[in-house]
């Protein structure tokens, strides 16, 4: 396995509270989560909707955490610039909801900020390494996307490990990446994220396959205390 950054808590706000988002945010960073992710559903891509962009401005500006930002919606390119003068810190776009997959990922970056590519779990692996050299994370969904409280796919693991391993093969990534096959040491460190289902087991799993970002919602907002549930987690 390659280098990987440090274990990270996403809470995600959507189990929370929608009537009191400035509460909830408080409370999530209260918690000690490393960033607050926010799912947007469109009702097309996923059968349901969520949140706009004044509502992330008003997250925005009731924390100062890491506004990490799930767009689950078809034609991802058209909403960025708002997304971004909202305060979204990452946006995450699905491979599965547009055919400019590189002009909006490159967009993404060129607004200074990191841009992320989730993959819906019946989604082939095969899609993923010609992307690794284009984005900042991939988000490997554990679940299907579109409502929280689903279990976990286990399936996904080995979908975890492959994109992990990838970081190894310069031939897999396409020349993505500059380090030898010989020297993974010498990789830059990649963020992989996981979403849907995570629990302490659950994650463990997916730390295990090569995962360094958890998203997590209902476990987090049915923990007694948050701040124990996002350490157990990180495996503390």
């Amino acid at each position: 396995m390659t280098k990987t950054n440090p274990i990270k808590v996403a809470a995600s706000i959507l189990a929370g509270d929608f009537g009191y988002l400035a509460d909830t945010a408080k409370k999530i960073e209260d918690s000690g989560a490393d960033s607050l992710h926010i799912d947007i559903m469109d009702g097309n891509f996923v059968p349901n909707l969520t949140m706009g962009p004044q509502a992330v401005a008003a997250i925005n500006r009731a924390t100062n955490m890491f506004l990490d930002v799930h767009l689950m919606v078809y034609h991802p390119f058209d909403y960025i610039e708002r997304f971004v003068e909202a305060g979204a810190d990452n946006i995450t776009i699905h491979f599965e909801a547009t055919e400019d997959v590189d002009e909006t990922l490159e967009y993404i970056r060129k607004c200074n900020i990191k841009a992320g590519l989730a993959f819906c779990p019946e989604t082939s692996a095969s899609m993923i390494p010609k992307y690794l050299n284009k984005c900042d994370l991939i988000l490997l969904m554990t679940v299907h996307p579109g409502f929280g409280g689903q279990e976990f796919m286990p399936e996904v693991l080995e979908k975890i490990s492959f994109t992990r391993e990838c970081l190894t093969k310069v031939d897999i990534c396409q020349g993505g990446m500059t380090a030898k096959k010989d020297s993974p040491e010498k990789l830059p460190p990649f963020d992989i994220q996981v979403d849907g289902g995570i629990a302490p087991e659950t994650a463990k799993l997916c730390v295990k396959a090569g995962a360094n970002i958890l998203v997590a919602g209902t476990f987090l907002f049915k923990s007694p205390n948050m701040h124990e549930g996002v350490n157990s987690l990180r495996g503390l």
